[in-house]
């Protein structure tokens, strides 16, 4: 026992002869002129480091626009996107963020405020007047520093707020938009002919009729049809109201990130869908450079409405 405790004794003298020696003035093994000469060196040699990295930092940043185009963009080929998303409004419920079902109660207030504020939400930088936004046509395209307008005011049928987006009514509306790609230029169809066998009748006939009314020129859009995924949904999806077109006018494209862009929104109102039956619904973009693939959700968006 005499031994154990003579150990402990030394060896505690020896840690705390090693945090201060008073016989050679050193801390931890060092007097203060090393401390300052290893301080000094790390402090310059940690400068010298983040100096090279910052440097190189600034190189790389040279190489990019941050504030309008980046270096890779799907219109040169360089850009691994290749093919434009669709998405839709209103999102789903924060809980259940991954649903792509829309289910309310007819006459529940509760029920469609997530619904209806959601869509007012994402309607809100469409209101006003839009700052320097253009007017524009298949005639009258924007220049390079400019962006068309589109209104809130175009949306037509119950596809309102004042109309509560048509929840309050039994009429369910979804925002349609293409998400944003950089220097993507549509290919439109350019006659009836070129149309697709795949596209539906219903659509076939709006776009000749359409073509008709524009001096048997087909109008330059890239047109949008929802349709129910299978026959028994189709049955049960009833009228669908398409507003303000059919589709997204060519002249909104390419995005090139300037400044004020607001990306064209096309309203479906679901005037007659058959409550307490769960509706299966895809929408499908039509251009020939828009690649329709159902099973890696290309060219499309799906989701389904529930009215009980």
């Amino acid at each position: 026992m005499g031994g154990t405790g003579m150990y402990k004794v030394q060896r505690d003298e020896g840690f705390a002869k090693f945090l201060w020696n008073s016989e050679t003035k050193q801390f931890l093994g060092r007097t203060g002129t090393s401390w300052c000469k290893i301080g000094v060196f790390y402090v310059v040699f940690y400068s010298c480091l983040a100096g090279f990295f910052a440097a190189m930092l600034a190189v790389f940043y040279q190489t990019l626009d941050t504030e309008h185009m980046p270096t890779y963009i799907p219109g040169d080929g360089g850009s691994i996107l290749k093919n434009p998303a669709m998405g839709y409004r209103p999102s789903p419920q924060l809980d259940n963020i991954e649903s792509t079902l829309i289910w309310y109660r007819n006459g529940e207030a509760d029920s469609i405020s997530h619904w209806v504020k959601s869509l007012s939400d994402f309607i809100e930088p469409y209101e006003g007047t839009q700052g320097t936004n253009i007017e524009c046509s298949d005639d009258k395209r924007p220049g390079n520093k400019e962006v068309c307008k589109f209104m809130d005011t175009w949306l037509k049928g119950n596809c309102t707020k004042g109309n509560s987006w048509g929840y309050a009514s039994g009429s369910p509306c979804i925002f349609l938009k293409l998400n944003k790609m950089i220097g993507w230029v549509p290919d439109l169809y350019e006659t009836i002919d070129e149309l697709p066998d795949d596209m539906s009748a219903d659509l076939k006939n709006y776009i000749t009729e359409q073509t008709k009314l524009n001096g048997n020129v087909m109008p330059k859009m890239i047109w949008v049809s929802c349709e129910g995924e299978n026959p028994s949904d189709e049955e049960y999806i009833g009228i669908r109201k398409y507003s303000p077109w059919q589709g997204f006018p060519s002249y909104y494209f390419p995005f090139n990130n300037v400044p004020g862009y607001l990306s064209p929104i096309v309203a479906v109102e679901f005037e007659s869908t058959k409550p307490n039956v769960l509706i299966n619904i895809e929408c499908r973009a039509w251009a020939r450079n828009i690649v329709y693939d159902r099973a890696n959700r290309f060219g499309l968006v799906s989701f389904q409405i529930l009215r009980d």
